[in-house]
């Protein structure tokens, strides 16, 4: 299975909906988290984001590693990027490219600059799919996660996984 990177909008509609065991299940020896996605995320936690603690633990549990810029070509990348994205989003789409990872992403600016680069994407709504496809949860328990990352603000193109399976 490839290497995936995360942004952070993906890992907090997971964190924040108790449903960050997905993940877990689906991409344990293949997750990534760029270092400017955990300073979001620590951003994300002093603003009162309590339930975005546990991405803090996947990290330190070790699942969820933590990937920084390397090498001249990557940190180029991520600079050219910086101007119109997000660090957050900039260093793992420069990560996902020069390493050939897919990047989970559900920003529609950053998944467009992705898609420009070559590099496969998936989001919120593709591991949600994903997770019923591989009989991780039922289908109603997606719905019924998917429900939970609307009520805390996912702006979800669909109100139900049962329209995609």
């Amino acid at each position: 299975m490839p290497e995936i990177i995360f942004d952070s909008c993906v890992l907090s509609n997971f964190a924040l909906s108790d449903s960050l065991y997905i993940i877990k299940k689906l991409y344990a020896d293949t997750a990534y988290i760029a270092d400017f996605v955990i300073a979001e995320n620590i951003k994300g936690i002093l603003k009162g984001h309590k339930g975005l603690i546990k991405i803090k633990e996947a990290v330190r549990d070790g699942w969820l590693k933590e990937v920084v810029l390397e090498g001249a070509k990557e940190k180029e990348l991520f600079e050219s990027l910086s101007v119109s994205l997000g660090f957050g989003e900039a260093s793992s789409i420069a990560v996902a490219k020069t390493r050939g990872f897919v990047f989970a992403c559900d920003d529609r600016v950053a998944r467009k600059e992705a898609v420009s680069l070559g590099i496969k994407l998936t989001g919120t709504i593709g591991i949600l799919v994903k997770s019923v496809r591989k009989k991780v949860v039922e289908r109603k328990e997606a719905d019924r996660i998917l429900r939970k990352m609307i009520k805390y603000g996912f702006y979800s193109p669909t109100t139900s996984i049962k329209k995609l399976l």
